[in-house]
């Protein structure tokens, strides 16, 4: 694996950090609402700037980014302690899931807004009994006319309280087996039948929603990828679940790293053998999550899409980021676990990576039967 940057690799890496220093993002606001907006104006601050939804091919408004300058883009944005978009959902799912499945119409009306924030969109796939089992889910979808009725509910509906449309999977065929009867539409979230009620962490925020859907009408329309094709077009919006994030995420783990060192350094702990020890490990997991996510993208440059490597990497950096808070709160002592204080934030937020983007117990299944060829427990 060659991570040598050709020419225009490097002036695009030159580029984009002249933009972040003279457009740094500034301070986030803790409110919930206040962060959100803040975040959807830095969204459209990269949008004017070119650099929104830099993958995105030109002719929908992209930069026609290649998958390594999309790598370079994620991990320059980590460096630069910028956040990721406000419609990252739709820049990295919806967007991309059209491309592929959405008519001329559908992809006219829809990829714009996303560049742009104006419309903010959200994904509907978890239910409360089919949150890993996507094909168990219940929501149902009836045909009126020109019209579908929908009926079900959703949960872990991220940014869900902010959105215009989600990318919703339903019910079509109740005869058919579980993975041929479903398919995909767009809802309109803004309508009296689409009930949402965000769900607070133990951080105080609210991330994700529970979607109550009571007989909502979404127009023939807004199918995508045709009816009863729900599974295929599903999977698209998966494969590029985590795109570009493992990079942005393991910058921002070495940079916790790196100011827990300061801690330490600051503090004396450093002297402390223990200490020592589990900062040193922590320095080795780091190093090995940055190395596999280009691992990643030499597989995805390989054979065309992600493998099931890719859980290795989401399962390594949440295990590796609970352990780096949990040694903070040892490191810091007290002041760890004062309100207000950011450490006491990142060492509350990170019990919910083990359960976020695939909860550690699939991704080690998936590790087992798809990357070790183990035999399934019956």
């Amino acid at each position: 694996m060659d991570l040598t940057f050709t020419e225009s690799e490097t002036a695009f890496r030159d580029e984009l950090r002249e933009w972040l220093a003279a457009n740094p993002p500034g301070h986030e606001p803790t409110r919930d609402a206040e962060s959100y907006a803040w975040r959807r104006d830095w969204q459209r601050r990269l949008h004017e700037g070119g650099w929104a939804g830099v993958h995105w091919p030109r002719e929908y408004g992209g930069r026609g980014a290649t998958l390594m300058e999309t790598a370079i883009f994620f991990e320059e944005l980590g460096h630069a302690r910028a956040p990721l978009p406000a419609n990252a959902l739709g820049l990295l799912l919806g967007g991309p899931t059209l491309m592929t499945w959405g008519t001329d119409a559908q992809k006219e009306r829809y990829l714009p807004p996303i560049l742009s924030a104006d419309e903010i969109w959200c994904q509907g796939f978890s239910e409360p009994e089919a949150g890993s089992d996507l094909a168990a889910l219940k929501t149902r979808a009836v045909k009126d006319g020109d019209e579908w009725v929908v009926t079900g509910q959703k949960v872990w509906t991220s940014g869900a309280q902010y959105s215009k449309w989600c990318m919703l999977v339903a019910r079509t065929d109740a005869e058919a087996a579980k993975h041929k009867g479903l398919t995909y539409f767009l809802l309109d979230m803004e309508q009296d039948a689409v009930q949402v009620r965000p769900l607070v962490q133990i951080t105080g925020e609210a991330e994700f929603s529970e979607l109550f859907i009571e007989e909502a009408r979404i127009p023939d329309d807004n199918v995508v990828g045709g009816v009863g094709n729900g599974w295929k077009v599903a999977l698209t919006t998966l494969m590029n679940e985590r795109a570009g994030l493992a990079q942005f995420l393991q910058v921002r783990l070495r940079q916790l790293l790196d100011d827990l060192f300061d801690e330490a350094a600051a503090n004396g702990a450093l002297d402390d053998p223990r200490i020592a020890d589990k900062l040193a490990d922590l320095h080795i997991r780091t190093e090995v999550l940055r190395l596999m996510a280009w691992r990643g993208l030499t597989a995805i440059q390989r054979y065309g899409q992600p493998g099931p490597e890719g859980s290795l990497t989401k399962w390594l950096w949440s295990e590796t980021n609970q352990m780096l808070t949990q040694t903070a709160a040892d490191v810091i002592g007290p002041r760890a676990l004062t309100a207000g204080e950011p450490w006491a934030y990142e060492l509350l937020r990170a019990r919910g990576n083990s359960i976020e983007g695939g909860t550690t117990e699939i991704l080690k299944n998936i590790v087992a039967e798809r990357v070790l060829s183990l035999p399934r427990l019956r």
